[in-house]
């Protein structure tokens, strides 16, 4: 079995980031962003899907946590298509349906190489802790066309905001980590194409 592993560096004028992945992981995670919360939501999100993760950013949170959150999420789903490396004899698809006390969130995605997301949430606050709340469908639109994945992540009810926004990150863990999943079954890729 291939290593599926990846890290990337990347530096802007707004951010300089650093993560590190490993999709064949145990769910070990080492987060720093700055962030509190949206540090809570990353590890997670590797704890949930069972992956490896460490992201180390240093942002202009002096401006607001927009370029931090985006640019992760850029970084993120770049880090994820090259650990893919290869896609032959994964199941492709992925869903998962979490509960958290009032909250039910689900995520489905596709490995599909083609980059869609469609998200529906009503978050009721602006802010938790630091996080910016409008800033979650832009980390899962950052994630999904980086990646190259369609994604439809939906709060379908809840009343607690971080709940929402919790449910939803460990829904996308564990969404992936079955989408990831190799089938002794599937020969080549899962596609009548031949190819992702």
């Amino acid at each position: 079995m291939i290593s599926r592993q990846s890290k990337i560096e990347r530096e802007s004028s707004e951010t300089k980031i650093d993560i590190s992945i490993n999709l064949d992981g145990s769910g070990k995670y080492e987060c720093n962003t700055g962030i509190g919360f949206f540090d809570h939501m990353l590890c997670l999100f590797a704890k949930h899907g069972l992956l490896d993760l460490y992201v180390a950013v240093a942002g202009d949170l002096n401006v607001d946590s927009h370029h931090t959150i985006e640019d992760v999420g850029i970084v993120l789903g770049s880090v994820i298509k090259e650990a893919m490396k290869g896609k032959e004899g994964i199941k492709r698809y992925g869903t998962s349906f979490v509960p958290m006390d009032e909250t039910l969130a689900t995520v489905s995605l596709d490995l599909s190489g083609r980059a869609y997301l469609v998200f529906e949430g009503d978050f009721t606050v602006d802010l938790i802790g630091s996080f910016d709340t409008e800033m979650v469908e832009e980390f899962f639109r950052a994630v999904a066309v980086n990646a190259g994945i369609t994604l439809h992540a939906r709060v379908l009810y809840g009343k607690n905001n971080h709940h929402m926004v919790e449910a939803l990150f460990k829904a996308f863990g564990k969404a992936l980590s079955e989408a990831l999943t190799y089938d002794d079954r599937i020969k080549g890729v899962l596609s009548t194409k031949g190819c992702l």
